[in-house]
């Protein structure tokens, strides 16, 4: 008889185990890299989103001859405020949204009028607290600029200045 000894095809488990190692360091390296990107990708959409109500309040502050108060918050730019006298001029909503946007992280965005942080008298407090959801941290994305930074520092870490300075409204 006549047999021919052939090889075993496919792979054995040592080549296996070190292409899976390949490929957990690759991703080690470049892992990183991706969440860096996602977090300014979601700091952009935040900035994005707090310039828009910015938009929105100015159109309200229009229609109505003040921002909203504290009280009345964001939701007066999607709903009539119960106040007879602060609803009377009401012409919104002001956001295309039938709710208020949430940041990226999912965490309602904050709202102050009139402000204590910052150095603008005229202008809302508008601000997300970061992806920790912790106030006064240095992950803040806030739209005022002096004044009282996230974190307590003044002004707080570089990318914290850079956050601020780039949503800061003119008066």
């Amino acid at each position: 008889m006549n047999r021919r000894h052939t090889k075993p095809t496919g792979f054995t488990l040592v080549e296996i185990m070190i292409v899976l190692a390949i490929l957990v360091l690759l991703l080690a390296m470049v892992g990183p890299r991706l969440l860096k990107t996602q977090e300014k990708a979601d700091q952009k959409i935040t900035l994005t989103q707090i310039k828009n109500m910015q938009q929105a309040l100015d159109l309200y502050k229009v229609d109505n001859r003040s921002y909203p108060s504290t009280e009345e918050g964001l939701k007066a730019l999607i709903a009539r405020p119960d106040d007879e006298n602060r609803g009377r001029n009401w012409a919104g909503p002001y956001l295309s949204e039938p709710q208020l946007p949430a940041d990226p992280w999912g965490n309602p965005f904050r709202y102050e009028y009139p402000p204590t942080k910052g150095i603008s008298s005229d202008q809302p407090n508008i601000w997300s607290a970061g992806p920790d959801g912790q106030d006064d941290s240095n992950d803040d994305i806030v739209n005022w600029t002096g004044g009282d930074q996230p974190g307590g520092d003044q002004p707080g870490d570089v990318e914290d200045v850079n956050v601020v300075e780039e949503v800061a409204t003119t008066p």
